[in-house]
């Protein structure tokens, strides 16, 4: 009886062996793709809004209720306009007691040089209420100034783009109330990293992509980059300039994709058929590593180059497994189960 069970284990062993080995010799299965020719575009992407080229924003300067506006939002005003004024009672107040003040000072001028020139009152008198008098007379020209803060004039002449802030409302320090500016030309507005900003360069074309014009193809040129970045965000500030008839609006959000350089026909291969620089392709029933030069990582493929070291390079016939498998082992068995171009 143990003899037999001995029999039956090793019978097992062996079936179990056998099995191994033919799952070990079956040819791994793939997909591979053909590279395809077309246009290979190195891109920088940021994201940006659009402003117009010409505006200007407005905002008071002193925390105060508004008592009128000029319901003028999309209207032309010039330079000057007033578009709003803020309740400067108290303001007026207190000039009404400076000059209730200054009043009663220059009529004490009046009367000590009337004593002075009869030699009734001394030089040094008359000298002080000349001083009392010119301290006072800055303080009412300071709150005449202060008063004009309190009207908001259009700073140049323009469209109101923009107005917020009711009547009755405070307008706190530094709130824009009224937008003023040119409708044309726009800009594009956008911050690029520090680190591809170096490949950026003014008259570059720009595509662009909007959420409100997803099937309308959009496009802009590099107008400006400034000459100092922002430490902080590691960004520098990009403007694009957009064509009249572009049909992007004031303050809208868009992606911007610059165009660095395009390479023509080029031979493109699926970046995920690569592991950095390297790539299978299938050549009878077995799959070889090869390591080739690339040139431009788009987002519709890798550009192909040539091989390294003397290996052959990629056509287009090539059959290259794609995704790059990180598993399969050079000159392995395959046995391909889709193929694409």
């Amino acid at each position: 009886m143990r003899r037999i069970r001995w029999i039956v284990g090793i019978v097992l062993v062996a079936a179990a062996a056998a099995f191994s080995s033919w799952y070990l010799w079956q040819p791994a299965k793939v997909s591979v793709v053909t590279p395809q020719r077309g246009d290979a575009a190195e891109i920088v992407y940021a994201s940006g809004s659009v402003e117009p080229r010409t505006w200007a924003k407005v905002a008071p300067v002193v925390r105060e209720r508004i008592v009128e506006q000029c319901n003028c939002e999309g209207s032309r005003v010039a330079q000057g306009d007033v578009l709003a004024k803020l309740d400067d009672s108290e303001a007026r107040a207190v000039l009404g007691e400076l000059e209730a003040r200054q009043a009663l000072a220059q009529e004490e001028l009046r009367r000590l040089t009337v004593l002075a020139e009869r030699r009734a009152a001394s030089q040094q008198a008359l000298d002080r209420a000349q001083s009392e008098l010119g301290q006072i007379e800055a303080l009412v020209a300071g709150q005449k100034a202060r008063l004009d803060t309190y009207v908001l004039r259009a700073p140049s002449a323009g469209v109101v783009l923009r107005q917020d802030g009711e009547v009755g409302e405070v307008a706190e320090l530094g709130t824009v109330l009224f937008w003023v500016g040119e409708p044309k030309p726009l800009l594009v507005v956008a911050e690029v990293n520090e680190e591809d900003i170096p490949r950026v360069e003014v008259g570059q074309r720009a595509l662009l992509r909007s959420d409100a014009f997803l099937r309308q193809n959009l496009e802009a040129v590099v107008d400006s980059v400034t000459p100092k970045g922002d430490p902080v965000t590691k960004t520098y500030r990009v403007r694009f300039r957009l064509p009249d008839d572009t049909p992007l609006r004031i303050g809208m959000s868009t992606d911007v994709n610059i165009v660095i350089r395009v390479s023509k026909n080029a031979l493109l291969i699926p970046s995920i058929a690569m592991d950095g620089n390297k790539v299978f392709v299938v050549e009878g029933d077995k799959a070889w590593r090869r390591e080739i030069r690339t040139g431009i990582r788009g987002s519709n493929g890798v550009e192909v180059l040539s091989g390294v070291d003397g290996e052959a390079s990629v056509d287009e016939k090539t059959r290259v497994v794609s995704p790059y498998p990180a598993d399969l082992a050079d000159g392995a068995r395959v046995s391909i189960t889709a193929q694409e171009r």
